[in-house]
């Protein structure tokens, strides 16, 4: 079964989790690089990003790989603190405007698209330092980057994401403090930064519009992590009503300002704002938009950028106690169906993506997708002929394909989650999604296929499945 003429099949790498040089060449650090080198056993075996993939250096080993699957697009991310190493334009480091040059330059004499996320978790250290993204200083900050990275390379990039996955980034790295820079403020950082991150979305997307569309004839878009979110008892009102709940807090609560009106969901606003009254808050823990910042947050994006890994049961759970945290905000427990084959957190659901993509085209007036990110993990050691895995994959194409024929979804775009096994995160080296298995205890980090990537290659060759849905 093809998929439709032109349809775009790439993967994703981000910069922290494959470039390593960590320092070299006048980079400055990240938070990610203090949050590592910090230990306290809050990454796997306290691992580091310092040398991850060694993607610095080892570029040309990546476009083989690349140029291997036959990709026609590839997303990945650049440091801001390779660029400038203070997170300002103050001082702008002219070997990583090279590195990146020399990758985009690259791609498009192979024919592969460039889709180029600005920011993908690892934030300047020196603009944490200012209070990060729970400061308005951000906003700012952001928008020069972004205006900095479209006028040096969007004369050749025309798919730009401002910031992957915001929805994470907020809960995991400013309320819970899970990811960096690891201080949690629980039921009031993550909707601070949301705050922030949205608005600095919206700022960089008009500078955009404004200053570089009319010459550059680029996109833009910001990406969201979706997990599908099914009620537990499909005949229990509560758990219907809980899990329509939690798919707008975890993707509508960004994708409604930015795709419909600038404002969050009014179940979000209610449900914050009651649940702060019981805590004896003055006011909700979840700011508000002024009218004006509606208007300047209302179609910023240029298409839908999805990620989507695996799906969960919700059932309703009422905050009885009235604890602090986004979850406790929602009322729901979430869980996964026993009988559903998993590794680590991402259970085999494939139907869940079409229900997701359908989910989408009905709430967002049927706009372009691109799944910006998509795999499952192998534990380490990974065996090389990786057939569960590649099942996953197949499973997931052919609800893609459903979604695309029988539910009428425009989606245009997919890219595997990983080019490479890396740094994944508070993971470390354990958990490997690449299609190109890395050994990290060879200095020469050579690339070695996965069946995975040998069958995905045929899946990009035929555009499609051979065998009928």
């Amino acid at each position: 079964m093809a998929f439709p003429e032109g349809f775009g099949w790439g993967a994703a790498t981000a910069a922290y989790q494959v470039e390593g040089g960590w320092d070299a060449d006048g980079k400055g650090p990240c938070v990610w690089d203090t949050f590592t080198h910090q230990g306290g056993e809050r990454v796997f075996k306290n691992q580091t990003g310092d040398v991850a993939c060694g993607s610095y250096t080892l570029w040309e080993e990546d476009l083989k790989c690349i140029k291997q699957l036959g990709l026609t697009h590839y997303r990945f991310s650049l440091s801001w603190s390779r660029l400038l190493p203070d997170g300002t334009t103050g001082f702008i480091n002219q070997k990583g405007i090279d590195y990146y040059n020399k990758i985009i330059d690259d791609l498009l004499t192979n024919r592969v698209t460039p889709i180029v996320t600005l920011y993908h978790f690892d934030l300047p250290q020196a603009l944490e330092d200012q209070g990060g993204w729970l400061s308005e200083a951000i906003i700012e900050s952001f928008d020069k980057y972004a205006q900095f990275c479209f006028s040096t390379f969007g004369d050749r990039v025309k798919q730009w994401i401002t910031i992957n996955e915001a929805n994470v980034l907020s809960v995991m790295a400013y309320d819970l403090g899970t990811f960096a820079p690891g201080i949690p403020h629980c039921g009031t950082g993550g909707y601070q930064a949301a705050h922030n991150l949205i608005k600095a979305h919206a700022r960089s997307w008009h500078s955009y519009d404004s200053l570089f569309r009319k010459e550059q004839k680029g996109m833009v878009s910001i990406s969201f992590f979706a997990t599908w979110l099914e009620p537990a008892d499909p005949n229990s009102v509560s758990d219907q009503e809980a899990a329509k709940r939690a798919i707008t807090f975890h993707l509508d609560f960004f994708a409604k300002p930015i795709f419909i009106d600038g404002d969050y969901p009014e179940v979000v606003k209610s449900q914050i704002a009651s649940m702060s009254q019981k805590q004896g808050y003055p006011s909700s823990r979840l700011p508000e938009f002024t009218e004006e910042e509606k208007k300047m947050i209302k179609g910023t994006a240029d298409f839908f950028a999805v990620q989507y890994y695996t799906t969960r049961l919700i059932k309703y759970q009422e905050n009885k106690k009235g604890e602090l945290g986004i979850l406790q905000d929602v009322e729901v427990e979430i869980f996964a169906d026993p009988s559903w084959k998993n590794v680590d957190w991402i259970y085999v659901v494939p139907w869940g993506v079409r229900k997701l993509l359908k989910y989408i085209k009905d709430t967002y007036n049927n706009p372009v997708i691109y799944i910006t990110e998509n795999g499952f993990p192998q534990s380490d050691p990974a065996p090389l002929d990786d057939t569960q895995r590649w099942e996953y994959f197949r499973q997931t194409f052919q609800e893609l394909l459903k979604a695309i024929q029988l539910d009428k979804v425009n989606l245009q775009v997919y890219c595997a989650w990983s080019l490479l096994d890396n740094f994944e995160w508070n993971q470390g080296y354990s958990s490997r999604f690449g299609l190109f298995h890395v050994d990290f205890e060879d200095p020469a980090r050579p690339r070695v296929p996965y069946t995975s990537a040998k069958e995905y290659a045929k899946i990009i060759r035929n555009n499609g499945l051979e065998e009928h849905l």
